[in-house]
């Protein structure tokens, strides 16, 4: 048996100890159990996107003494945690028999006038740097420090320096409806439901609407969504929505122009021109085949400029004066952004593309800016009103009774050429990109193109574009969800020009990143969801249910040893669903679909024939766990097609049957749809995230007949029990 553990030998060498240094892990656990250590080429690469140089030995033994001549160097380190209601520590870098000083400035600006005591250091033998033996000492950090992001000022010697000080409840509480009773709602393809006011597309209104009617109709109490993050302002748009130009702004593809306060007081002329378009893109809402969000953008840009250049009452332009102060150079990033791909093109990695040439701080750039103002102001009055109709349709989420409304998804990074790569190049790793290695989910690893936030970076800013982002997430949602919290703890980064499987994992400070959801979480009054499926170390489990984080239980993945572990047996602090947006609907798995996509699609290292026999075992398992505890009835498995309702809803009254805090149906599921909406590590290969929503006939189900939808209504019972 492979040893699972590296040996000392390895450990000693320097190159393994200055990836380990830097937070590389030269080694990992895969899906199987399967040990593995990771290649030196791969290691040499990985430290160079962290900016290490390790080209040779010489390289490596120079970038070790830099590492460590610069942690001591400080004299604290750049952000430093605390914990609310703790009396805990940070340690200062000082010089023999040097005593340092400190000082709070707390959040609000106000001055912090409790006592910051100075103690013993931890003991560490002293370190010598440009000729001076250094040691250190603790300054305490009191109980009584309000949750926040403070400044510590620390002084020694004479020598001054301050820190971010993150300082956070050391647990996210549990709502209060949720403390003795479980909480259930639906998970929704926004763009894939589609009303008669639609145009080919869902949009915020529609979101509004089926959040009020999940409340009236099935009671439920939250609808989760795909990710709402910033996109291309022009055609052609990017499918996927866990792929966005920014994570810190909202896609404003999914306003509704009709829904625009200004649309009411447009001249006959300019509201028939609007009408027209909204004509024009009507039959799109029909079409059951294929989300076009081109078509649908091409019309509704044109709709929204005739709206923008209406202009707004004075008080209107009052509030979009304030929320452009508000948001400030963060703004000014996306939408200058979006004003260069306006007029330039579409960007790309190409040398001589504009965003490869040209930063934000260009001449050409500012130029552009001057030449188009009223472009500019338009893109940055799209978030505007983005915003102000996603915030709509949460209040009417809570207005109607929701325990928590929107549940909004937190996709894992952004695209390669977006505005958040572009405006702060600094912020991300170059030469990378975050994938997975591989997996259940695909055999060969899957590579997202998405460049990975430098850790290093992260801490020397305060963790300040991670802070700001899940702000923006909470500001108009009562939960966030965070597609692969694993990310949180460690990312799975590809050097350039390495495959998947060539890849290492890079550490990140989660304790840091936990205490920030902590605090916006506690300052909206919402819930953190973490999706935990695949291969998590048991310290990443450990560590989500210490903070209150809620994992995820999905049924299909909830088996050992080829059995399924029935839901009595799952975690308590968890979102339970039957799938993922990752897997087709439960009637499509049943009917074995995603054997079927991935044989057409050549995804499969071993034979069909074997997987589709591993497929026929996992379903008879399945349909075993559902009679075996009473959810199924076994007569029903005799003709499977006929009584395809009946199984599926036996698997979401299994579901309820779970401890868990927060359960999800997924809409395809309560209509009878069959296709994946997303088959991973695939493009162009299959039409991800353009699936519309449709019945088991392939029939499109419009958005005013899908919660009296009787198949809906019948699992929306279920789900009630």
């Amino acid at each position: 048996m492979t040893e699972k553990i590296e040996n000392e030998e390895r450990l000693a060498r320097p190159l393994v100890r200055l990836a380990k240094l830097v937070g590389i892990g030269t080694s990992y656990i895969g899906q199987s159990n399967d040990y593995h250590e990771i290649d030196d080429d791969v290691l040499v690469a990985v430290l160079a996107a962290l900016g290490v140089d390790a080209s040779n030995d010489e390289a490596v033994e120079t970038s070790i003494r830099t590492v460590l001549d610069e942690r001591h160097r400080r004299l604290v380190p750049p952000t430093v945690l605390h914990a609310v209601g703790v009396q805990d520590s940070v340690l200062v870098n000082t010089g023999i028999m040097e005593v340092p000083s400190a000082s709070i400035t707390l959040e609000n600006g106000q001055e912090y006038h409790g006592e910051l005591t100075v103690g013993a250091g931890d003991g560490s033998p002293s370190y010598m740097l440009d000729g001076k033996f250094l040691a250190n000492a603790s300054i305490q950090l009191p109980a009584d420090l309000p949750a926040g992001y403070h400044t510590l000022h620390i002084t020694v010697d004479g020598r001054s320096e301050d820190a971010t000080l993150i300082s956070a409840p050391e647990r996210i509480s549990l709502l209060e409806a949720m403390e003795d009773q479980q909480l259930w709602g639906w998970m929704a393809q926004l763009y894939s439901i589609r009303s008669r006011g639609s145009w080919g597309v869902g949009d915020y209104a529609d979101l509004k609407t089926m959040l009020v009617e999940a409340k009236k109709k099935t009671n439920a109490d939250f609808i989760l969504v795909n990710p709402l993050h910033a996109g291309e302002p022009v055609s052609p748009l990017t499918p996927s929505p866990y792929l966005p130009i920014s994570r810190r702004f909202i896609n404003f593809t999914y306003i509704r122009p009709e829904y625009v306060e200004e649309y009411g007081d447009l001249d006959e002329q300019t509201k028939s021109q609007v009408d027209g378009l909204h004509d024009q893109a009507d039959p799109l809402n029909g079409d059951a085949q294929i989300i076009d969000r081109d078509a649908m953008w091409r019309l509704k840009m044109r709709a929204l400029w005739l709206i923008y250049k209406a202009g707004r009452s004075a008080a209107r332009q009052a509030r979009f004066e304030e929320f452009k102060a508000r948001v400030g150079t963060e703004l000014e990033s996306y939408a200058t952004w979006c004003l260069c791909y306006d007029k330039w093109g579409a960007p790309s990695v190409d040398p001589n593309s504009w965003n490869s040439r040209l930063n934000r701080d260009s001449d050409e750039v500012q130029a552009l800016r001057q030449q188009f103002p009223d472009t500019l102001d338009f893109y940055r009055w799209l978030e505007w009103i983005a915003a102000e109709q996603l915030e709509d349709a949460q209040r009417a989420a809570k207005d109607a009774g929701m325990a928590i409304g929107i549940m909004s998804d937190m996709a894992v990074g952004v695209h390669p050429v977006g505005s958040d790569v572009w405006w702060n190049p600094e912020r991300f790793a170059k030469g990378a990109t975050v994938g997975a290695p591989p997996d259940y989910f695909n055999q060969q690893g899957q590579d997202w193109s998405q460049p990975p936030l430098n850790p290093i970076e992260l801490e020397n800013t305060g963790y300040k574009v991670y802070r700001d982002m899940v702000h923006g997430m909470f500001a108009n949602a009562g939960a966030v969800r965070i597609d692969h919290i694993l990310g949180l703890f460690r990312l799975w980064w590809i050097p350039e020009g390495k495959s998947a499987k060539n890849g290492a994992y890079v550490y990140y400070d989660s304790e840091i990143m936990m205490g920030i959801l902590a605090i916006e979480s506690a300052r909206a009054g919402g819930v953190v969801v973490g999706e935990d499926l695949g291969v998590v170390p048991e310290y990443v489990v450990k560590s989500l249910g210490r903070h209150g984080v809620l994992g995820c239980a999905v049924e299909w993945f909830e088996q050992s040893d080829g059995e399924f572990r029935p839901p009595v047996k799952w975690r308590e602090y968890a979102l339970a669903s039957v799938d993922t947006h990752d897997l087709p609907p439960a009637a499509g798995y049943l009917a074995y679909e995603h054997v079927k996509i991935r044989e057409r699609l050549h995804l499969l290292d071993t034979s069909v024939e074997e997987f589709q026999a591993s497929a026929v075992k996992e379903h008879n398992a399945m349909l075993s766990m559902l009679v075996d505890n009473g959810y199924l009835d076994p007569q029903l498995i005799t003709d499977e097609q006929a009584n395809e309702q009946a199984i599926v809803e036996s698997l979401h009254r299994a579901l309820k049957d779970s401890p868990s805090k927060l359960l999800a149906a997924a809409i395809v599921d309560a209509v009878g749809e069959r296709r994946a909406q997303n088959q991973p590590g695939t493009d162009n290969e299959y039409p991800n995230w353009r699936v519309p929503l449709a019945d088991g006939k392939g029939d499109v189900v419009p958005l005013e007949e899908l919660f009296d939808n009787p198949r809906l209504q019948s699992l929306a019972n279920i789900m009630n029990e």
